[in-house]
């Protein structure tokens, strides 16, 4: 993070990590919605989950749930504008190679596209995946639904390892972030790969002679050669 997110994030840690939940919560959604839409907040939500559940352990089991539905919020927005808006308002706001190489994301991997961005940290970017999941018009609830899991897995995870290591589990994701897109986008590409040839494999396995094959057409023309014997 620059100089200003760290300031932002400090004034953020102190205030959500020091209120009641009553306040805490809200704010997060509120933090999070923002940072899914209309600003550019890397890494706080993670912070922010990350110091509320250093200082209250038992907030583990419920905190994350609060920037979960917050970022939830804010990929409905952004996904609504750019459904609204079209492919005008998403090249006036990407560049036009990062747009292509998104769309053939989603054409190879379905909803994987937006899944993957959603658990894995920066650098991967994310907003792209939600913007040109708008202009494609992907089913809305099919969307959400998929942001909301992968966001529960990443805010929990983390929090259940700020629980045990603390602060170094921000710093670990901060330094060593290519690195995780990378082991994590390698292993889905082995897990495509071998789903490809199990797919392909599969029809020819089926076929054993064992299989009873019904040929409704044919069947007429069989009772018709009995008779006639």
């Amino acid at each position: 993070m620059t100089d200003w997110l760290i300031w932002i994030a400090r004034r953020l840690e102190f205030y959500v990590s020091t209120v009641p939940l009553y306040i805490a919560g809200p704010a997060m959604i509120l933090i999070g919605a923002l940072d899914s839409s209309l600003l550019s907040l890397p890494e706080i939500n993670d912070y922010l989950v990350i110091a509320r559940c250093i200082k209250y352990p038992t907030a583990v089991f419920y905190f994350p749930l609060f920037a979960a539905l917050g970022s939830v919020m804010g990929c409905w927005l952004l996904y609504s504008i750019m459904r609204r808006g079209g492919q005008a308002l998403l090249r006036k706001r990407f560049k036009h190679e990062s747009i292509k190489k998104v769309e053939r994301a989603y054409e190879r991997y379905g909803f994987l596209a937006i899944a993957v961005p959603a658990v894995l940290p920066p650098p991967l970017p994310f907003k792209i995946f939600v913007a040109t999941a708008g202009t494609l018009e992907y089913p809305r609830w099919k969307f959400l639904l998929r942001i909301l899991l992968a966001r529960f897995f990443r805010y929990y995870l983390e929090g259940a390892l700020a629980v045990f290591y603390g602060r170094r589990v921000l710093s670990f994701m901060r330094d060593n972030g290519l690195l995780i897109v990378s082991v994590v986008a390698g292993l889905i590409v082995i897990g495509l790969i071998g789903y490809s040839l199990f797919s392909r494999q599969r029809p020819l396995a089926e076929l054993t002679p064992e299989t009873e094959v019904d040929y409704p057409d044919v069947a007429p023309d069989i009772q018709k050669v009995k008779e006639d014997e």
